[in-house]
């Protein structure tokens, strides 16, 4: 029978929970055994907290704990994994970093405390870079997560525990978070599904930098259907999150359902936006064929984009300022136990002057005209879902993109972090396979707080598609495909 369990798609098993045919202990052991058969390949769930699971599973069992259970996003006592940048009462949450490695908090982060007021069992934390910082997940506390698809190589960071764990079976749904990429990267890795929502859409709760826009909460799946099901668990205004506003009327399970009669009539894709981003040739050629899918709908796809200018270099400038705000005060009591990422990130962000910070708002600015006026004429934008295909795991990042030796370890995230600085919600879905047989992902990008537009758009592909039916998977070793000359 667990067997059969980790098969459901969250989805399904909300409804067997909902008719009585199964229950969430059933699903909670379910889960247990197979962590126990795959997680040592892989290292994607390295705290497990599973008779505190236990507990709230005979809570909702005894007819407690229930209620929001009319309300949108109801998953009825489906295990989760909460990525270890969360706090969960009474659990090991580390951060990634040596500094907390025996932390074990007392309340837990506002989210955590909304999925599980929407019947979300939390059963683990997930494996994530040091403070989340990172294209590979790593750190010094738990080792390195690995890539189910090929065991020699990244899963993505910083959600790439989540992601593994989705693909590996071992849970339905996972939380995750986003800055440059962080949903969207591992998701795409991992041939699983991720958004990044619009700032406001899901509460960040206990976040330092609290009127930012640039890191954002969200939900990953193994398909779009159950990703607008947990989005509809996270989605709401917070109290402790000043930029959050209320759910939407229509559930975005109910828009998902109605994506066929509201197709998009216009697509834009760029994989290279003209020449300003380096690409893996072999990703951009996947990915330009299967965006045609969407003619087969009506959908005219054309290659169109907004101008990138330098923004590659704004967001450096404005990301360094999250990172002052957020370690400053970590730099100077902990710098031995900080990696050096952290350390060139933050000391950068010190280093900024009143007027690059005001250039790079200006750069940010122009860009979203740009956006703006796309969007006039286009229903989303959609590129590839990274810049190159999952690399080394023993790598930090990728050494060379298409050729292209990279300065630093953000240098592949423009792809993803375009989205980010303009606003928008942003969805990673699978759309193949390389020659070595690395998974490849679209990112469908829709205008700010559309983020039921970038659902819909995304379950239309994956429905052509069927990618999602590959999934779970048992690990794969493998060995590292060599780099792209040029």
């Amino acid at each position: 029978m667990s067997h059969e369990l980790i098969r459901l798609s969250a989805s399904e098993a909300a409804a067997k929970l909902k008719a009585g045919d199964i229950t969430p202990l059933d699903l909670i052991d379910a889960a247990e055994a197979r962590i126990a058969a795959v997680d040592g390949d892989v290292n994607a769930l390295p705290t497990l907290c599973l008779d505190r699971a236990r507990d709230h599973a005979r809570a909702l069992m005894a007819g407690k704990r229930r209620e929001a259970e009319n309300e949108a996003g109801w998953l009825g006592g489906i295990p989760v994994a909460i990525k270890d940048l969360a706090e969960v009462a009474g659990v090991r949450t580390t951060y990634g970093s040596p500094i907390f490695a025996d932390y074990v908090p007392k309340e837990s982060h506002p989210l955590v405390e909304r999925i599980e007021r929407k019947g979300g069992i939390v059963i683990a934390k997930s494996n994530t870079p040091e403070f989340g910082a990172g294209g590979s997940t790593f750190n010094e506390v738990f080792g390195r997560t690995r890539n189910p698809w090929n065991t020699s190589l990244t899963c993505g960071g910083s959600t790439g525990g989540g992601a593994v764990a989705l693909a590996t079976g071992q849970v339905w749904l996972s939380h995750g978070s986003d800055h440059g990429g962080s949903l969207r990267r591992p998701a795409t890795y991992c041939s699983v599904v991720g958004l990044r929502p619009s700032p406001g859409r899901v509460s960040r709760g206990t976040a330092d930098d609290l009127y930012s826009p640039l890191s954002v909460n969200g939900p990953m799946a193994r398909n779009i259907p159950d990703l607008a099901l947990f989005l509809d668990s996270m989605a709401g205004w917070d109290l402790a999150d000043p930029l959050t506003w209320e759910a939407p009327a229509r559930p975005y399970v109910a828009a998902v359902a109605a994506a066929e009669t509201e197709a998009p009539k216009r697509i834009a894709f760029t994989a290279r936006f003209g020449g300003a981003i380096s690409m893996d040739r072999e990703t951009e050629e996947i990915c330009a064929h299967e965006v045609r899918r969407f003619e087969a709908l009506g959908a005219v796809v054309e290659e169109a984009h907004p101008e990138i200018g330098d923004l590659n270099e704004a967001f450096l400038v404005l990301r360094s300022q999250h990172f002052v705000v957020d370690r400053e005060k970590m730099l100077k009591e902990h710098r031995d136990k900080i990696k050096p990422d952290i350390i060139w990130q933050t000391e950068r962000g010190l280093q900024e002057t009143a007027s690059r910070l005001a250039w790079a708002e200006h750069e940010r600015r122009r860009f979203f005209i740009s956006m703006r006026d796309l969007f006039k004429r286009y229903d989303v934008l959609i590129t590839p879902g990274a810049a190159t295909p999952a690399f080394d795991v023993m790598l930090r990042a990728p050494e060379s993109i298409g050729g292209k030796k990279l300065e630093n370890y953000m240098g592949g995230s423009l792809i993803n972090a375009f989205a980010t600085l303009a606003g928008c919600p942003a969805v990673a879905v699978p759309c193949g396979f390389d020659q070595y047989g690395r998974p490849v992902g679209l990112h469908i990008v829709a205008p700010p707080r559309q983020d039921a537009r970038a659902l819909q758009v995304a379950a239309l592909f994956e429905k052509m598609t069927g990618l999602d039916k590959l999934l779970p998977i048992t690990p794969r070793p493998g060995t590292v495909p060599p780099a792209e000359g040029g």
